[in-house]
């Protein structure tokens, strides 16, 4: 047990490592190899009782209370299943983005939609494109499927290389995912960008445009998939309650995309993954009301954000610009080193070595210490910082 254990911290999400499990013991169950090796999703670890947890990309406002009472509601009928299909929250959706509710499917959250896709179009043999460093469940949800993952490097200034990816298909590949803006570098991918990539890929391929960190985009050149329903017929968007909107805890995403793959992917669910409570509190947060408190605490973090990246700028860092709630800090060398100390200031953050730390856009006074402690640190490691 040991011993597999060593081999799923082996495998390294960029590059798909092959690691051979060991052979069975005890009972002798038998195991996928590439599972058993596999190391599970690594959740932000809890911040201390006086600390703040940057780790997971959560929204730092408490739910609204009509949120919660829409919750609260629903929990008067836990003990009947609920609307598998989610039918009164596709058709808000789809009242909202001029689509049929057949045209939406909503999940537990936009991670499992990708799961979904990707198992409807991928299979053993076949092959899944995607930028790295990317979203780190990609590589595992490929794993699952059977499929392999082909990662492409982002560019030096962590955003997408859409050319090199359209290169890298082949005649193997079943599904390309796009991710704008990107987790965990918050890089976008741009409108014209995003049109020559679908007119460089075969008209048969799925491409997934996820689309977790939408609402907190500025940039008018950004993609938005919005625009892009129905232009292509192999396209699906996927957005999320649990950023933005504040629903992390329970887990509510979306894709919008043409009735055929959806149906494809609704096969591949686990039946009921989108509880009532789910449902309820993602209906209360598009009330128009709600909604539009939701997004003053958008604005209010987009604006937290502007303010950390202009400070992390003068501070010395080479911070790209980022569009998400979050901000990407290339730390190469150093990251286990400044991920320690920001630790032990009381500030749980997300980090990738060897090449950086990603950090949420917490509370207000989360980035004074950020600032604080990163502004001690910037002089003694320059010489490790990436150019």
């Amino acid at each position: 047990m040991a011993q597999l254990w060593q081999n799923a911290a082996a495998v390294r999400r960029g590059t798909v490592e092959s690691v051979t499990a060991p052979e069975p013991t005890g009972a002798g169950v038998r195991l996928r190899p590439e599972i058993a090796a596999l190391p599970p999703y690594r959740q932000g670890r809890p911040a201390p009782a006086d600390g703040f947890k940057l780790s997971s990309n959560e929204n730092p406002f408490d739910p609204l209370p009509s949120v919660v009472e829409a919750i609260s509601t629903s929990a008067k009928q836990v003990n009947r299943y609920p609307d598998a299909s989610a039918l009164p929250l596709r058709e808000a959706l789809a009242a909202r983005f001029g689509v049929s509710a057949d045209e939406v499917l909503v999940g537990a959250g936009s991670v499992s939609l990708l799961a979904q896709f990707i198992v409807a179009a991928a299979a053993p043999g076949d092959e899944v494109v995607y930028s790295w460093r990317s979203f780190e469940a990609y590589p595992g949800l490929v794993a699952v499927a059977g499929a392999t993952s082909v990662t492409v490097p982002n560019q030096p200034d962590h955003r997408h290389d859409l050319e090199a990816m359209a290169a890298a298909i082949t005649d193997r590949t079943r599904v390309a995912i796009v991710c704008s803006p990107n987790n965990p570098t918050g890089t976008i991918v741009t409108a014209a960008e995003f049109d020559a990539f679908m007119a460089a890929v075969p008209a048969d391929l799925l491409v997934l445009l996820d689309e977790a960190y939408i609402e907190f985009v500025r940039d008018e050149a950004s993609v938005d998939g919005r625009s892009l329903i129905g232009r292509y017929p192999n396209l699906v968007v996927l957005r999320t309650f649990s950023k933005a909107y504040g629903l992390a805890g329970l887990r509510v995403g979306y894709a919008i995309g043409p009735v055929g793959i959806l149906d494809a992917a609704r096969s591949t669910a686990i039946p009921l993954g989108v509880t009532a409570a789910s449902t309820a509190g993602a209906l209360a947060s598009l009330e128009p009301a709600a909604e539009a408190e939701l997004l003053e605490r958008v604005e209010a973090i987009t604006v937290r954000r502007g303010r950390l990246y202009e400070a992390l700028l003068a501070q010395g860092w080479p911070v790209p610009e980022p569009h998400g709630n979050f901000v990407w800090l290339p730390t190469g060398a150093a990251t286990a080193e400044v991920a320690d100390r920001l630790f032990e200031a009381g500030l749980v953050t997300r980090a990738f070595p060897p090449e950086g730390i990603r950090i949420s856009i917490g509370e207000e006074e989360s980035g004074d210490i950020l600032l604080r402690i990163l502004g001690e640190l910037v002089p003694a490691l320059q010489e490790q910082l990436p150019s």
